[in-house]
């Protein structure tokens, strides 16, 4: 599976997982999706095996399960696939669950923690469209209604991609490129140095 990772270069990509339990490290699921410089949308998913067990609450939630793994790449493994694609690109992630989950596995698996350059699609659906506030939020469950959006939720490939049409769609509201929206969502510390 990990033979068919992207290998492109990309405007973005967008990155998204899911976790076998309450352990962020648990990732059971990886999904990217990678935004063309014609905003082509090429996705890609593997599942992984988190060697921890899995929490019926998390395989109700998204379908995953110790069964579903079974020979699947362990985390390790799937990383060392996937860091030049990611290390080169700016990534996006709808909320800061993915990150934190991304660096608790390496930390779990005795791998150094990955320099990627991270932007949350959370963020950017809050500038785009304030009126959500109170009114379902910017979650990806509510996005998907307000904006139209086709994706079936809690699958890692999908919600990168519904991930990446958020910041597309913003992209057209704010008129502003990805880059320019990412670094106005940066603390004006950071900014400055960019």
């Amino acid at each position: 599976m990990l033979s068919t990772l992207p290998d492109g270069t990309y405007r973005f990509v967008a990155l998204d997982v899911e976790t076998a339990c309450s352990d962020a490290a648990s990732i059971c699921q990886i999904g990217i999706a990678c935004v063309g410089f014609d905003n082509s949308i090429e996705t890609f998913a593997t599942y992984v095996d988190p060697c921890m067990a899995f929490s019926g609450f998390n395989t109700q939630l998204h379908g995953i399960c110790a069964e579903t793994v079974r020979g699947a790449p362990m985390f390790r493994d799937t990383m060392a696939a996937m860091m030049p694609l990611l290390e080169r690109h700016a990534l996006v992630q709808h909320s800061s669950f993915d990150s934190r989950a991304i660096s608790r596995a390496c930390e779990a698996w005795g791998l150094p923690d990955p320099v990627l350059t991270w932007s949350d699609s959370v963020r950017i659906a809050r500038k785009a469209w304030p009126e959500f506030k109170g009114q379902g939020g910017h979650g990806l469950g509510n996005l998907k209604h307000e904006l139209n959006l086709e994706f079936e939720h809690h699958d890692a490939g999908e919600d990168a991609r519904a991930a990446a049409m958020v910041v597309l769609k913003a992209e057209d509201v704010l008129a502003q490129d990805f880059d320019e929206i990412a670094l106005t969502l940066l603390p004006k510390s950071k900014r400055q140095r960019v």
